[in-house]
């Protein structure tokens, strides 16, 4: 009996290689969780495409600041793709725990800070659990990227569609990809445009409601000199925040 899915493909983990005592001698203080996803991203990009992405800005951040790299975070809160085969999701309390737990094991071991790297849209508890961080005396907690630093990265990428009308699968995702994985990325992008500019009802009906492919988006627009620049974006617009988190000059 197969134990895989046809067609399947896989990839070699981005996982972090240091030792124990390359971190003994490092003594980094800021960490860099990488959050990403297992959902459908149309036929073209694969499920992991979120966890790939918040990947590669993780690792572009670490080659320019002294960081902890950790393992990513490879299922989250995907219940708006339900209706594609293929996409896992943990409820957002998990999620919450998981990385709450992350968190203070980290602030026991002396780091000071910890950056959630997110590379899903759906994951809105994030946003709650660097929150309350901010009332607690322990770890100092960030979300990245933020609004402003997508919009300084698609404006240097020069990237044509607009943040709200690129949801999913479209410009942004699929140029990274390209330039990051090109051989993750399936034929077919060129022709998978999809546009659904009103979604009022998504939380309550889903993906599903508004797209039958799985794309928001005008992936056609991708290229891979896009997705370089818009993780060069990222790196420079993630050089605030050490000072943000305490952690200048450590």
């Amino acid at each position: 009996m197969p134990t895989t899915a046809p067609g399947h493909r896989s990839s070699p983990a981005d996982l972090p290689l240091h030792t124990t005592e390359d971190v003994r001698a490092g003594r980094p203080r800021l960490a860099l969780l990488p959050i990403g996803s297992f959902e459908q991203h149309g036929a073209h990009l694969p499920l992991t495409t979120d966890t790939l992405i918040a990947c590669a800005v993780a690792a572009e951040i670490a080659a320019r600041h002294e960081v902890l790299l950790l393992p990513p975070l490879t299922v989250s809160c995907s219940h708006e793709h339900a209706d594609w085969p293929g996409t896992v999701s943990v409820s957002a309390g998990t999620l919450h725990a998981v990385v709450t737990d992350i968190a203070a094991s980290l602030h026991r071991s002396g780091v000071r800070a910890l950056v959630l790297v997110n590379g899903h849209g759906g994951n809105y508890v994030l946003r709650n659990v660097v929150q309350e961080s901010a009332a607690h005396d322990g770890i100092r907690m960030a979300l990245f990227p933020g609004p402003a630093d997508w919009a300084a990265a698609r404006d240097r990428a020069g990237l044509e569609t607009s943040a709200h009308d690129d949801m999913h699968a479209g410009e942004t995702e699929t140029s990274i990809l390209l330039h990051t994985r090109p051989e993750a990325v399936r034929d077919g992008y060129a022709t998978a445009d999809h546009r659904a500019d009103e979604r009022p009802h998504l939380l309550t009906l889903g993906m599903a409601a508004y797209t039958a492919s799985g794309v928001i988006g005008r992936p056609s627009l991708a290229s891979a000199e896009k997705g370089r620049e818009l993780l060069a974006g990222l790196a420079e617009a993630f050089d605030a925040y050490p000072e943000v988190c305490g952690v200048r000059g450590d």
